[in-house]
């Protein structure tokens, strides 16, 4: 475990100390694109910061290979090279994308062409557990179908859910945590090697994905933009690639006892089959509904709108950090969830410990009038907007306080108003800027 965080922090500071220069090169090269009518930032902000992204997952991958535990995963598989072939690629095809603007087919061939440099270099699906059946074996375009339908699906889901501060990075890196707990289970739990990869994987990418949303938050300083949003979900197709398939049911020794104790045991073979769906459900959910709204109306499924799950919280009254806060516990309480279901030993309660919080701070958030405040001794590392208003005196208010309660026009919260958490907006008056009206 000591050798996956250093991996982890190592990759989270490369990306964090890149992203700074990565901004100022952006707004160099004019990688700030006009605001769109679906945009939610009222501001033009650089992209790029997939840049930054990709050269913390070159870092990570470095210092695992120096590594002494980690350094046999480099020697027994050439999954390592493979993902780093395809994640260059996607890569550079997001970099063109956020400075030209590349055409929708343009890139979801790109997509299809990294999937396949990674599926010839080795990192394929090669055979499915599936429940109540047994193994079943696929032969080599079954494997190399699945694994590219697989890379393109993760890789637009997590590309359509990238539509507020933080949002994509937060929701993939608290997925990716419940997928590493499970890959390194498998790995350390059952000695199996053949789920190493995964749990590199996993760690890197949760370092990624650290490291650039101190920048990304709201309000974001730079995008992800499609050089991000591509990497990091093809990352993650190929962590639940690289594990899928690779578990043997006789290392678990999953006949041994009575058929529901076996059942029971068999749940971690299973289990590759339905966690990488739930770390990309909520996304996966917001990908065929645009599909089926934009057909709907007549519209291409790439033709961008504003009927995305985020900008629905907006338009319901919820601002910005609240509808991301929501989308946060979401994702971890259906990830951790389904994770509780593959253990059953006497860490089993960290995992529900997860999963009860995160249906706690959702139950919390979608609470009407509610507005989170931060104890008095953690006043000073917290946001102001979480910090407890001191009630003015009297005296020293004046002419203000003596003002009618029910004279003072309430602020309205719209589509990016942000009184579900604070009483004032965010955004002044342009006027008094010194903007012509």
């Amino acid at each position: 475990m000591r050798d996956y965080l250093l991996t982890l922090c190592v990759t989270a500071a490369v990306t964090y100390l890149l992203t700074g220069p990565v901004r100022k090169f952006a707004i160099a090269t004019g990688a700030m694109p006009e605001i769109r009518a679906r945009d939610v930032h009222r501001e033009p902000t650089p992209r790029l910061g997939g840049i930054a992204m990709f050269f913390g997952l070159c870092a990570g991958l470095l210092v695992a290979d120096h590594l002494q535990n980690l350094n046999s995963v480099f020697d027994q598989s050439n999954e390592p090279r493979a993902l780093l072939s395809g994640a260059a690629l996607i890569w550079l095809i997001g970099v063109l994308d956020d400075k030209f603007e590349l055409d929708a087919l343009i890139k979801l061939g790109a997509q299809m062409i990294s999937a396949g440099v990674m599926v010839a270099q080795g990192l394929t699906i090669l055979w499915l557990p599936i429940p109540g059946v047994g193994t079943v074996a696929l032969t080599q375009g079954q494997g190399t179908l699945l694994t590219v339908a697989l890379v393109v699906l993760t890789i637009n889901a997590v590309n359509f859910v990238d539509g507020l501060d933080g949002l994509a990075a937060g929701m993939v890196c608290i997925a990716t945590g419940a997928f590493f707990l499970y890959a390194y289970r498998l790995w350390y739990g059952y000695t199996i090697e053949a789920a190493a990869p995964a749990t590199l994987f996993a760690a890197i990418l949760m370092g990624m994905c650290l490291g650039f949303l101190p920048h990304n938050m709201h309000p974001a300083r730079i995008f992800m933009g499609d050089s991000g949003s591509m990497l990091i979900g093809l990352i993650l197709a190929a962590s639940a690639i690289s594990i899928t398939g690779q578990v043997d049911p006789d290392t678990l020794k999953i006949f041994e006892g009575s058929t529901r104790q076996a059942t029971h045991a068999a749940l971690p073979v299973f289990i590759p089959l339905i966690l990488p769906l739930t770390i990309i459900a909520i996304p996966m959910a917001d990908l065929v509904l645009a599909i089926v709204r934009r057909t709907w109306k007549g519209q291409s499924p790439f033709a961008a709108d504003r009927g995305h799950l985020h900008h629905r919280l907006l338009e319901i009254g919820h601002s910005h950090s609240r509808a991301v806060l929501i989308m946060y516990f979401w994702s971890a309480l259906i990830a951790f969830g389904t994770l509780a279901y593959s253990v059953h030993s006497t860490s089993m309660w960290i995992v529900l410990a997860v999963t009860g919080l995160s249906a706690l701070g959702l139950v919390l958030l979608l609470l009407p009038r509610f507005s989170p405040r931060a104890p008095r001794w953690a006043e000073a590392v917290v946001p102001p907007r979480y910090r407890r208003r001191p009630v003015p005196d009297p005296e020293e208010a004046g002419e203000d306080a003596e003002e009618p309660a029910e004279e003072r026009v309430p602020v309205p919260a719209g589509l990016h108003g942000s009184t579900a958490i604070g009483h004032r907006s965010r955004f002044t008056d342009r006027r008094k800027a010194g903007t012509p009206s």
